[in-house]
């Protein structure tokens, strides 16, 4: 798959924590969707958490809704699928709305941020019915994994459609002399998870300086959710100028 086909998904959390801090319902989650989806994102991604610091339950309701109006891009769901995952992506199916892509994280419920994967074969006996679970709510279920190879047969053994590549390690290297040793962990995990049939998503501190080498340098990648970085982006030269500025380092 060459570059210039490598989906960008907007992850709306930092827009929704922006929201929370008042009770006057902006910035709008539902308007910032869609200023991303004008300017070319291939996809909406949230991730919400039981304690609703940013995404709510109705977020989750309000931008499948969105989707609806176009058919052509993805909703992707993030989380733990111990927590409330679950139940957001049986609510939306039960409303008839999308949801394309669930990805399960193995965060905990006070957990900053993600920061760290699935491992294998210690979570396959959980994740295999909860895998089994989403997929037959039409869902495609891809894996939040670090970057070790030698992990990838044991997710697609579990039932999982693709993996996403915990991508932290990678920036934290950016402008060190350990750059070109984390793009070749990267690459390697990325080839192992193709060989062993799966697709290969990625995320976790990706922005402007260090995305276009990773999309070059790491095979099959299929789909980049970006937040933090994006919606900071954002906030100097808007939604529009900044999903163009990502994509054109996806090309």
């Amino acid at each position: 798959m060459s570059p210039s086909r490598i989906a960008l998904s907007v992850n709306l959390n930092k827009v929704a924590l922006v929201r929370n801090t008042r009770h006057l319902g902006i910035p709008s989650l539902t308007r910032a969707a869609t200023l991303c989806l004008q300017a070319g994102a291939a996809g909406i991604t949230v991730h919400p958490r039981p304690d609703e610091r940013h995404i709510r339950a109705r977020d989750v309701v309000d931008l499948a809704e969105l989707m609806r109006d176009w058919p052509d891009r993805e909703f992707n769901i993030e989380g733990n699928p111990l927590h409330n995952l679950m139940e957001c992506a049986r609510d939306i199916r039960a409303r008839g709305q999308p949801v394309h892509q669930l990805t399960f994280v193995p965060d905990g419920e006070g957990q900053f941020t993600s920061d760290h994967g699935w491992s294998f074969p210690a979570d396959d006996a959980i994740l295999r019915p909860l895998i089994a679970q989403a997929q037959a709510l039409g869902a495609r279920v891809s894996l939040f994994m670090d970057a070790d190879a030698s992990a990838m047969a044991g997710a697609k053994a579990a039932g999982a459609d693709r993996v996403e590549l915990y991508t932290e390690p990678y920036a934290a290297a950016w402008g060190t002399s350990d750059q070109a040793h984390q793009l070749q962990r990267f690459a390697a995990a990325a080839q192992a998870a193709l060989d062993a049939g799966l697709g290969v998503n990625a995320g976790h501190d990706l922005n402007r300086d260090n995305l276009a080498a990773f999309a070059q340098r790491v095979p099959g990648l299929r789909e980049v959710s970006i937040g933090h970085a994006l919606i900071a982006d954002a906030l100097e030269i808007g939604y529009a100028d900044t999903v163009r500025a990502y994509r054109a380092c996806l090309a």
